[in-house]
C-alpha cells in the first residue's frame, strides 16, 4: 500500500454538497486512495448519504467520531488510514480531477521533507465576498512565487484542504495530535517549524465552496480573523531573538491588539506609528513613537500590525533601505 493515498475527511452536516464532494472524489484520474470519512455528530442525512457511497465504492469508508468537533475527526480519520500519502478534504468542496495525481506527482518529484500544494478557486451559489476573492488572489500567487513561508504570519498559506505529505513527515509535525484552533493554520505552523519545503503546481487543484453554514464562519474557534495568539507563539518559538529589542509597528486597531496581546504576556517591547497625530501619546501604559525611532535602536525585531496595502508596501520599502529584511528583522502579522 506504499502508493495509497489517505484521504481524511471530517463531515458534519454536510449533506447538501456531499454528493458532489464525494462524487469529485470518485472521479480522480489517480485511482489509489481511501476516502475515510468520519461523520462528526451530524443531524441531517449526511451519515446516510456516506453508507449509500459506500455501498458501491469500497474505498469509502464512513466512521463515526470518537470525540467531538473537527480536530478529533481528523484524529479519528488519521487512525484508520492505511496509506502513506495523507490529504485532508472537507466535505463541502469539490476537487479537480487531476488533484491527487497532481499532488502526488509534485511531492514524488521532490521527495520527502516537502509539502505539495496547488492553486484554488472559491465558489458559491451566491454572491463571493471579496474578502474571499483577495484571499484566493494571495494563496493563488504564493503559489506562482513559491513565497509560502514568507507570508506565513500574515495568514494561513497553504488550504487546508489542498495539500499532501508524507505520512512520516506528517508524524515528524505533530499529525493531529494538537488541540489548538484553527487547526489548519496550527498545522501549517508546524510544517514551517520543521522546515518542509513547500512545493507548488500553478494549476488550481481544488474548488472551495463559501456557504452561511461554513465551519470558518460559524465556530466559535474562527471567529477571531486575526489569529494573533497563534501567530505570536510560532514566532516566539521560530523567529524571536531574546537578544534583540523588540518593537511593534502600527497603532490602529491591530496594533492595539498586537499590544495589549504582548502586555497580557509580559513582554517588553517599544511602540511606533508612522501617524504623527499619535506620537507621544500613552495607551497601556506605553508612550508611541515616531516609526523613526527604529533607526536608532540596536539590531531590532519588528512586529508590524498594519492592515492598509498602501502602507505595507511603504513600510516594506522604508525598512529595505535600511538594511532590514522581511522575517529576519520584521515581521507583517497582518
Amino acid at each position: 500500500m506504499s502508493e495509497l493515498i489517505s484521504i481524511l475527511m471530517p463531515v458534519k452536516n454536510a449533506s447538501n454538497f456531499l454528493t458532489d464532494c464525494l462524487h469529485s472524489i470518485k472521479v480522480q484520474s489517480y485511482s489509489h486512495w481511501e476516502l475515510i470519512a468520519v461523520n462528526d455528530h451530524s443531524t441531517d442525512n449526511s451519515l446516510q448519504l456516506l453508507e449509500k457511497f459506500a455501498a458501491d465504492e469500497q474505498r469509502i469508508k464512513p466512521i463515526d467520531n470518537k470525540g467531538n468537533g473537527i480536530i478529533d475527526a481528523l484524529k479519528t480519520a488519521y487512525e484508520y488510514a492505511s496509506g502513506n500519502y495523507i490529504h485532508r478534504m472537507d466535505a463541502d468542496d469539490i476537487m479537480v480531477k487531476d488533484k491527487l495525481l497532481e499532488l502526488k506527482s509534485l511531492l514524488d518529484k521532490n521527495g520527502k521533507g516537502c509539502v505539495s500544494t496547488g492553486m484554488v478557486k472559491y465558489f458559491s451559489e451566491g454572491k463571493l465576498n471579496n474578502g474571499f476573492l483577495k484571499y484566493e488572489k494571495w494563496l493563488n500567487s504564493l503559489c506562482e512565487q513559491n513565497s509560502h513561508w514568507s507570508e506565513i504570519y500574515k495568514e494561513c498559506v497553504i488550504a487546508s484542504p489542498n495539500w499532501l505529505i508524507h505520512r512520516d513527515d506528517l508524524e515528524n509535525c505533530g499529525a493531529f495530535n494538537k488541540q489548538q484552533y484553527p487547526e489548519d493554520y496550527d498545522l501549517v505552523f508546524r510544517f514551517y517549524k520543521h522546515n518542509m519545503k513547500v512545493v507548488a503546481i500553478n494549476k488550481v487543484l481544488h474548488l472551495w465552496r463559501d456557504h452561511a453554514e461554513r465551519s470558518s464562519r460559524n465556530l466559535p474557534q474562527y471567529k477571531d480573523n486575526d489569529f494573533f495568539d497563534i501567530k505570536w507563539q510560532y514566532y516566539e518559538e521560530v523567529v524571536r531573538d531574546k537578544s534583540r529589542p523588540l518593537m511593534i509597528w502600527g497603532a490602529g486597531r491591530k496594533g492595539k491588539k498586537m499590544a495589549k496581546l504582548l502586555k497580557k504576556n509580559k513582554v517588553k517591547f517599544e511602540w511606533v506609528s508612522n501617524n504623527p497625530n499619535k506620537h507621544g501619546r500613552e495607551i497601556y501604559e506605553k508612550i508611541l513613537r515616531s516609526f523613526r525611532r527604529i533607526l536608532q535602536k540596536d539590531n531590532p525585531q519588528i512586529i508590524i500590525a498594519v492592515g492598509q496595502v498602501g502602507a505595507k508596501n511603504e513600510i516594506t520599502k522604508f525598512l529595505n533601505q535600511n538594511n532590514m529584511y522581511a522575517i529576519k528583522d520584521f515581521t507583517f502579522f497582518c
